[in-house]
C-alpha cells in the first residue's frame, strides 16, 4: 500500500487518518486483539463509537500498534508497508501522547 504524500514524501494527514482506521479495522477484524486493545486503552465496547469521536483516538491506535512491534508487524504486513510508515504517520496526527527521548 502507498500512503498518500504531499510531495515532500511525508505521509498527509489524510493519509494517516486512513491508515489508523484501517489499524483498528485490523484490531476489530479479531476479537482476541480488540479485547486487548479495549483493555489497555479503557474503553468499553458499548462506548467505542464515541470514543473515535474524540480527539487523539487514531493517535493512539498508532501509538497502541507501535507499543506492541509483533502486532505491528503483522499489520503492515498484511498491508503490504513498511512498519516505519505507521510511525511517520502517527507524527502527523494530533492527540495522544508520544513519547520524547531524553
Amino acid at each position: 500500500m502507498r500512503l498518500q504524500t504531499r510531495g515532500t514524501g511525508k505521509i498527509a494527514r489524510e493519509g494517516a487518518e486512513a491508515l489508523a482506521i484501517q489499524a483498528l479495522s485490523f484490531l476489530a477484524s479479531e476479537p482476541e486483539r480488540l479485547g486487548r486493545f479495549l483493555a489497555v486503552t479503557g474503553i468499553g465496547p458499548e462506548s467505542l463509537r464515541a470514543a473515535a469521536a474524540t480527539p487523539g483516538f487514531l493517535a493512539g491506535i498508532l501509538d497502541y500498534l507501535i507499543a506492541n512491534e509483533a502486532l505491528l508487524l503483522d499489520f503492515t504486513a498484511e498491508h503490504g508497508f513498511d512498519p516505519a510508515s505507521v510511525v511517520q504517520a502517527r507524527d502527523v496526527l494530533p492527540g495522544a501522547e508520544k513519547e520524547t527521548g531524553g
